[in-house]
C-alpha cells in the first residue's frame, strides 16, 4: 500500500509541479472508457465470480506477507522433539490446537498410519491445489494491466474523434483533446501503478506460502521417519532466509506444546 500511495503521489506531484490541477483527472468520460472497459474486458475473460474476488485479491496483494516460517519451525521441531520420546500417537492430543490446515492434516494422516509415499503425495498435491488458485488471481489483475492501456487508447481516438466533429467550434476542441490525453493518463497510470504490481505481489505471496507448506511437508515427513529433533531442526532451516536462518536456535524446544501451538500458522487470505 505504501509503494502506491508513494507512485500515485508522484504522479498528482508532477501535475502541481507542472501547474495543472491534480483535480483534471476526475474526468467522468475517460474514467468511464478505461475503469468500466477493463472491468468488462476482465469479466468476459475470467467470468464474474473470479472478477467478484478482485477487491479480496487487492487487500490480500497489499498487504506484507506473514512472516510465520520461525514458528512453523519451531513448532515442527517440538513435535519432533515429542514424537522421538513418546511416540506419534501422542501426537493426537495437540494437532487439534494447530491452526494451519495443512500442517494439520499432513499430522493427522501420519498418526493415522499412511505410508510416507501416500502423505507426500497427498500433501504436494495440495500445494499445487493452492498455486494454481493463487496464479489465477495473479493472471487476472496482469491482464488488467493489459486491458487499461488499450482502452486508454481508445478513449484517446474516441477523444481525436471528437475534436474533428467540432472543428468548426474551436471553444470545444480543448474539452475532445483533454479527453484524449487523460485517458491515456489513466489507463497507464493504473496499470502500472495499481494492476501490475499487485500481481506481481500475489505472485511473491503464493511464492512464500508454497514455501512454507513445503517446509512443513518436509518437517512432517522428517517427524514420520523418526529423525532426530536436530536434524529435523537442521533441515527446516535450509528453508529459512538467512536472516531469520541467524536467529534460529537449535536449541531443545521448551516443553508445553499447547502452549506453543497457540501460536499456531494462519492461513494466507490468498488461499
Amino acid at each position: 500500500m505504501i509503494g502506491v500511495v508513494f507512485a500515485l503521489a508522484a504522479v498528482l506531484l508532477t501535475l502541481v509541479l507542472k501547474g495543472v490541477s491534480p483535480m483534471v483527472l476526475v474526468n467522468l468520460p475517460a474514467i468511464s472508457i478505461v475503469m468500466l472497459g477493463t472491468f468488462g474486458a476482465t469479466m468476459a475473460s475470467f467470468g464474474l465470480p473470479a472478477f467478484l474476488k478482485l477487491p479480496k485479491l487487492m487487500s490480500v496483494a497489499m498487504r506484507a506477507p506473514a512472516a510465520e516460517s520461525r514458528t512453523m519451525r519451531d513448532q515442527l521441531v517440538t513435535f519432533a522433539e515429542r514424537a522421538r520420546r513418546e511416540g506419534l500417537l501422542a501426537l493426537e492430543s495437540d494437532i487439534e490446537e494447530v491452526r494451519d490446515s495443512f500442517v494439520r492434516r499432513g499430522l493427522q494422516m501420519v498418526i493415522d498410519g499412511l505410508e510416507p509415499e501416500t502423505v507426500e503425495e497427498v500433501l504436494e498435491l495440495e500445494v499445487e491445489a493452492m498455486s494454481r488458485r493463487h496464479a489465477h488471481g495473479a493472471m487476472m489483475l496482469a491482464a488488467m494491466a493489459g486491458y487499461a492501456p488499450t482502452f486508454g487508447i481508445l478513449g484517446a481516438v474516441m477523444g481525436l474523434i471528437a475534436v474533428m466533429a467540432k472543428l468548426s467550434q474551436p471553444e470545444k476542441l480543448g474539452e475532445g483533446i483533454q479527453v484524449a490525453f487523460i485517458a491515456t493518463l489513466l489507463a497507464v497510470g493504473v496499470a502500472n501503478i495499481v494492476f501490475m504490481p499487485l500481481s506481481v505481489s500475489l505472485k511473491g505471496h503464493s511464492a512464500t506460502e508454497a514455501a512454507g507448506r513445503r517446509m512443513a511437508m518436509a518437517g512432517i515427513l522428517a517427524i514420520q521417519a523418526g529423525d532426530n529433533p536436530r536434524m529435523v531442526a537442521r533441515k527446516l532451516d535450509t528453508f529459512l532466509d538467512p536472516g531469520v536462518k541467524a536467529t534460529t536456535s537449535d536449541a531443545r524446544p521448551e516443553a508445553g506444546v499447547a502452549t506453543r501451538l497457540a501460536d499456531g500458522v494462519p492461513q494466507a487470505g490468498a488461499s
